[in-house]
């Protein structure tokens, strides 16, 4: 994307210029020690944010805390899709994103594999689970989220587990909303345009031979593909699509 030739790693903590010149050639983007004039990955003692557009983001899963605390986390709708009888599930997160739904799975108990293509965001959802496995809040969720930097289409075959969950989450438009959830969508929408190629990730996500596929979509937005689901989970802004099996597959 012409974003990404913007973009520059900008590291103002002097303590911190060893790691900004390792994630800078691992992401072939120049290093500075001024903000670039449009996106710049943010270097500092309390983690990677992205900046730009008068806006900063940064990954942050201590504030999932209030999500699943208190008898909470039965009640995302997510959670109720993807329950199991199977008492040590597993997942894959085809589009991980910044990691969101990932989390919730693995605070329901699943063992979930993240999988993210694109490097910049990768590298900040690698920042942020490196950070909240220091959280001892955090710690027994995070060490069941195994994050693969790259394309789960092609990498997704290359798996040998036989999953209980692949959950697709294709990137759509931003909704008009403000505060963090608007922000956050704003700049990584800057670096990762929504899914073009829908078929080719559902057909992945089939040949992974889960149990089921759960699929995240507006609320009057079009069935993934085209394929109609084996039922669906109606929230006020968003829906879940739940594809079992041979049945719907």
């Amino acid at each position: 994307m012409e974003e990404l030739q913007k973009l520059v790693v900008y590291c103002p903590d002097k303590s911190k210029e060893k790691e900004a010149l390792a994630l800078s050639e691992r992401l072939q983007l120049p290093l500075t020690t001024q903000p670039g004039p449009e996106l710049s990955l943010k270097l500092e003692e309390d983690g990677l944010s992205l900046m730009g557009y008068g806006l900063s983001y940064r990954g942050d899963f201590m504030q999932m805390l209030s999500r699943i605390s208190k008898g909470r986390l039965g009640q995302e709708m997510l959670v109720h899709m993807a329950k199991t009888k199977n008492p040590n599930p597993k997942a894959a997160d085809c589009t991980a994103g910044m990691g969101e739904d990932s989390f919730l799975l693995a605070a329901q108990g699943y063992e979930v594999t993240l999988f993210e293509r694109n490097p910049v965001i990768g590298a900040l959802l690698r920042d942020a689970l490196d950070r909240a496995g220091r959280e001892p809040q955090l710690q027994e969720i995070v060490a069941r989220m195994h994050l693969i930097e790259g394309d789960s289409v092609e990498l997704l075959r290359e798996q040998n587990i036989d999953y209980d969950l692949v959950y697709l989450d294709p990137m759509f438009p931003a909704r008009k909303k403000s505060g963090l959830i608007q922000k956050k969508l704003q700049l990584l929408q800057k670096l990762e345009q929504p899914c073009m190629d829908e078929a080719v990730l559902m057909e992945a996500a089939i040949a992974a031979a889960p149990k089921r596929i759960v699929v995240k979509r507006p609320l009057k937005g079009s069935y993934l593909a085209g394929r109609k689901p084996s039922y669906s989970s109606k929230g006020k802004a968003i829906r879940y699509d739940c594809y079992l099996g041979d049945r719907s597959l």
